[in-house]
C-alpha cells in the first residue's frame, strides 16, 4: 500500500467528518446556502494566506507544478460540478427531502467516484476493491439509517449532487500533478461566492455576525480547503477510486465526533458502521496489485524525487536538490512491481485466460 496516499485520503477524511458536526451548528442563524458559501469562502481566502505565505517565506512545498492553459478545462470543471452545480443541487434537494432520506443518499458521491474512475477513465477496479467500498458504503449507510427512507421528491437533485462530486473528483484527479493548494484555493473561492451571492441576491438573506462568519471560516480552512488540498495529494498516489472509497469514511468521523461532543449518535449504531468500515478499510489495506506494466514515453511536470520512475538528465536550467519540479520525459519502462493509479500508472487493463490481470 502507498502508505503517503493512504495516510492523505484519511487526513482528508478526518478533517471533513470532523468539520461537519460544528459546520450544522452553523445552519441554526443562517439559511444552508449562507452556511455554504462562507464555509467555501473561508476555504479559499485560507488558502490564499497560505500560497502567500509559502511564497514570502520560499518554502520547499512552494516548488509544485503550476497550473497550465491545458489544465483550464478540467479546471472549470472542476469548479462547476463540485463547487457550483453540487452544493446548489443538494440545496434543492434537501429542501424537499426529509434528513435520513438526504443522509442515505449522500452516500452515492463515493459509489459515482468509484464508478467513473472505472468505467470512463479506465483505473484499475477489482472485486476487492468493489466489495471493500461497498462495507465502507454500508457503514455509512448505517450511520445514515434513521427508521425510514422514502424516495423523497428532492432525491433527483441529491443523486444528482453526488453525480457532479463524483465527476468533480475524477477531474480532480487528472489536475493531481499541479499544485493542490492553488487549484482548491480557486475552487473555494469561485465557489464560495457563487453561493453567498445566491443566498443575498435570490434568498435576501443577511450575512450574520462577525463571530459567526469567522468560525465559518475557520471550519471551512480545515474542513474544506485543507481537506480538499490532501485529498488532491491522495489523488496523486492512489487515483480516485480508492481516494473516494477512503473518503467515504467521513461520515464515520463525523459520528464520533458528534458522540464526544454532543452524545448525538446512537452508540449501537456506531458500533455496527465501524464494523462494516473497518472491512472496507481492511481489505483496501490488504490489496496488492503487481503486474508486468508498461510504461510509455511521456512528457510532464511535476513534482519529484529520482526514483525508479524518474531517471532523467537535467539540463543547465533545471534546479537541483530534490524533490525538485521541472518538465521531463519518462522513456519507455518495462516493468513488474506492487502500484496504483497514481500520475505514472494509468494503464489499461485487461484479464487473461489465467485470471490475473495484464497491462493492456
Amino acid at each position: 500500500m502507498n502508505r503517503t496516499g493512504l495516510v492523505l485520503a484519511l487526513l482528508s477524511a478526518v478533517l471533513f467528518g470532523a468539520s461537519t458536526p460544528f459546520a450544522k451548528l452553523l445552519l441554526g442563524g443562517m439559511s444552508p446556502q449562507m452556511a455554504a458559501g462562507l464555509l467555501y469562502l473561508g476555504s479559499g481566502i485560507g488558502l490564499a494566506v497560505v500560497l502567500g505565505a509559502r511564497a514570502a517565506l520560499r518554502l520547499p512545498s512552494h516548488d509544485e507544478a503550476a497550473l497550465t492553459r491545458a489544465d483550464l478545462p478540467c479546471l472549470l470543471g472542476v469548479i462547476a460540478t463540485g463547487g457550483v452545480a453540487g452544493p446548489l443541487l443538494l440545496m434543492i434537494g434537501l429542501a424537499r427531502s426529509d434528513a435520513a432520506s438526504a443522509s442515505l443518499l449522500l452516500n452515492m458521491e463515493s459509489i459515482a467516484t468509484l464508478l467513473i474512475a472505472w468505467l470512463v477513465f479506465r483505473e484499475n477496479v477489482d472485486r476487492r476493491l468493489l466489495f471493500g467500498a461497498a462495507c465502507i458504503v454500508a457503514g455509512a449507510g448505517v450511520l445514515s439509517w434513521q427508521g425510514h427512507a422514502a424516495f423523497a421528491p428532492g432525491a433527483p437533485c441529491i443523486i444528482a449532487a453526488c453525480l457532479c462530486w463524483g465527476v468533480d473528483n475524477n477531474l480532480s484527479g487528472r489536475l493531481s500533478a499541479a499544485d493542490p493548494v492553488r487549484i482548491a484555493m480557486l475552487k473555494g473561492l469561485v465557489a464560495g461566492s457563487v453561493n453567498l451571492c445566491l443566498a443575498l441576491v435570490l434568498q435576501h438573506a443577511r450575512l450574520p455576525g462577525a463571530g459567526v462568519v469567522a468560525a465559518a471560516g475557520g471550519i471551512g480552512f480545515l474542513g474544506y480547503g485543507v481537506s480538499l488540498v490532501a485529498f488532491m495529494l491522495g489523488l496523486r498516489h492512489l487515483g480516485a477510486a480508492r481516494t473516494g472509497a477512503y473518503f467515504a469514511l467521513a461520515p464515520f468521523i463525523g459520528a464520533v465526533v458528534s458522540v464526544a461532543l454532543f452524545h448525538a449518535h446512537d452508540i449501537g449504531r456506531l458500533a455496527v458502521a465501524g464494523a462494516f468500515m473497518a472491512v472496507g478499510l481492511w481489505l483496501h489495506l490488504s490489496e496488492r496489485h503487481d503486474h508486468e506494466h508498461v510504461h510509455e514515453i511521456m512528457e510532464h511536470i511535476h513534482r519529484h524525487v529520482h526514483d525508479a520512475h524518474h531517471q532523467h538528465e537535467h539540463g543547465p536550467d533545471d534546479p537541483a536538490g530534490e524533490p525538485h519540479t521541472h518538465r521531463h520525459v519518462h522513456a519507455r519502462l518495462a516493468h513488474s512491481h506492487p502500484h496504483y493509479p497514481d500520475l505514472h500508472h494509468r494503464h489499461d487493463h485487461d484479464h487473461g485466460p489465467d485470471g490475473h490481470t495484464h497491462a493492456a
